[in-house]
């Protein structure tokens, strides 16, 4: 499968296929490793978060995403002031539906009034006048789809939104909530660990629809000596974490990985993946 640098979400919004997840960023440095690190308060270290988000504009990424429950919203401000210079060259994605009362909930509240609420919220802390690309972050089952997905067509209707989104859906969410308006992109968690959302890659491959996965890099023994990651990676004469990119790149044209780092040469590590090219029997092997 050829794989092509760049993807447009939407059919308009054109992206360089391999962003920027902005979540970890909050806290200080110390707090963020781990899936229950809180991602409670703004960034200790301001400037090195403000100085890294610049310098991944500058290596070309232009897809950033971020939420407004992550740091009760501090996050999108960083991302609204790190960005700021290059504000017309990139693509903001953010996410509503999903309450932070405590550093360690995330609670689901799909509610339409207040996901039009948290969308406002979100235009004034990313100082802008249209989110490129807003997501429901979780679909609420105590209110009906078609009311969550409303609310956000509403805003689509009134130019505040351009493009929506989903997050953490199946193939039948999808199907049920394409029904209602344009879905441009699907953001679940995905791998080559965590594989089970294998059909939603392949159904929002068929119709064009951006997949952006998250937590994209499988950690831990799956990528240790002698396994096929390990291998495929020196036959490359890449890092380990270049060849698991590399593979879903070549996965599918519509996937769209968001690693997140703290650190400048992580960073440069994750945009270099872009340019590796995986053989047919090397993504086999891996796979």
């Amino acid at each position: 499968m050829t794989n092509t640098t760049v993807f447009r979400i939407g059919g308009d919004l054109e992206v360089r296929r391999i962003g920027y997840g902005a979540m970890r960023l909050a806290n200080a440095p110390h707090e963020r490793g781990g899936m229950t690190a809180p991602i409670w308060t703004a960034p200790t270290d301001r400037a090195e978060s403000v100085a890294l988000l610049r310098t991944a504009a500058g290596l070309g990424v232009n897809l950033f995403d971020t939420a407004d429950a992550y740091a009760l919203g501090a996050n999108e401000e960083l991302l609204a002031e790190a960005l700021h210079p290059h504000r017309d060259e990139v693509v903001i994605a953010t996410k509503v539906g999903v309450l932070r009362p405590s550093p360690t909930e995330w609670i689901t509240h799909g509610h339409p009034a207040y996901l039009r609420q948290q969308a406002e919220l979100s235009l004034r802390r990313l100082g802008t006048d249209r989110i490129d690309l807003l997501y429901l972050h979780r679909v609420d089952p105590a209110y009906p789809l078609a009311e969550q997905i409303g609310a956000l067509g509403q805003l689509q209707e009134e130019g505040k939104i351009r493009h929506i989104g989903l997050s953490e859906v199946s193939v039948a969410e999808i199907e049920a909530a394409s029904e209602i308006a344009p879905i441009a992109a699907v953001q679940n968690m995905y791998n080559l660990a965590e594989r089970g959302h294998d059909p939603v890659v392949d159904h929002t491959a068929g119709r064009g629809i951006a997949f952006v996965p998250y937590f994209p890099v499988a950690r831990g023994e799956f990528a240790a000596d002698g396994t096929p990651v390990a291998e495929v990676a020196r036959e490359l004469g890449a890092t380990r974490t270049q060849t698991m990119l590399a593979w879903l790149l070549h996965r599918a044209p519509n996937v769209l990985p968001i690693p997140g780092t703290s650190a400048p040469d992580h960073l440069a590590e994750n945009v270099a993946a872009l340019e590796l090219r995986l053989s047919e029997e090397q993504f086999e092997r891996m796979s």
